[in-house]
């Protein structure tokens, strides 16, 4: 399976953000996206999940086969916000998107465990502080199999023991042949991660410590 973008561009509000920005990703591998605020890391993620329409060029995923033949069937998106309703309990949570999305290999209450919330899937979700929230919709990134994970600022609110329990997932993710698109303002601990850098011309950029960084850039 490949993810592809290709000259890929991207709006807000009728405004380009960015162009030009191009990247092949394959099974196992991440794609570190960094840049100042506005330069575009956010609209890229959407434009990817297909919440935004591509502006100019293409992305696209390949080899999916009939399980998942597009980006929207492949594709778990966390963004800023978790996705979650405040009124239900943070299980009652866990199975509706279990549900909407399909099973994945862990349970809800494996999938609490691991992410350290075991023992509070009864709480209504509003009652969680803010970090146990993102832990929770991280939560959702295991009761349902996708092989492509598009991160947006995933460990914002957490703590660093969460942090490197999180560092954990996205690794063993990529080693079960998953991909990952992460925009981020922090490491992520993901080793071997290509990194694309927004808000500049198109020129080499800096990359993991095994795999070399893609091309690409950005309108500021």
């Amino acid at each position: 399976m490949r993810l592809i973008a290709e000259n890929l561009g991207g709006e807000r509000g009728g405004e380009a953000v960015f162009s030009g920005v191009g990247f092949d990703l394959g099974d196992g591998q991440a794609l570190v996206v960094t840049g100042p605020n506005g330069s575009g890391k956010s609209t890229l993620l959407r434009v990817i999940a297909g919440l935004l329409p591509v502006a100019e060029g293409r992305v696209q995923i390949e080899g999916g086969g009939e399980a998942f033949p597009s980006i929207a069937s492949a594709g778990h998106y966390l963004g800023h916000q978790n996705a979650m309703k405040t009124a239900l309990s943070v299980a009652e949570n866990l199975r509706f998107w279990r549900d909407f999305n399909g099973g994945g290999d862990s349970s809800v209450d494996e999938a609490l465990e691991t992410v350290g919330l075991g023992g509070i899937g009864h709480l209504p979700f509003g009652y969680l502080s803010t970090g146990q929230r993102r832990r929770a919709a991280i939560a959702k990134l295991l009761v349902s199999h996708r092989p492509l994970w598009l991160l947006d600022e995933p460990t914002a609110g957490l703590d660093k023991a969460s942090e490197v329990r999180f560092a954990g997932l996205m690794t063993k993710h990529c080693a079960g042949g998953g991909m990952i698109v992460a925009a981020t303002h922090l490491p992520l601990g993901i080793e071997a991660a290509k990194a694309l850098v927004m808000g500049s011309s198109p020129s080499p950029l800096w990359g993991g410590s095994i795999r070399e960084a893609e091309r690409g850039g950005g309108l500021s």
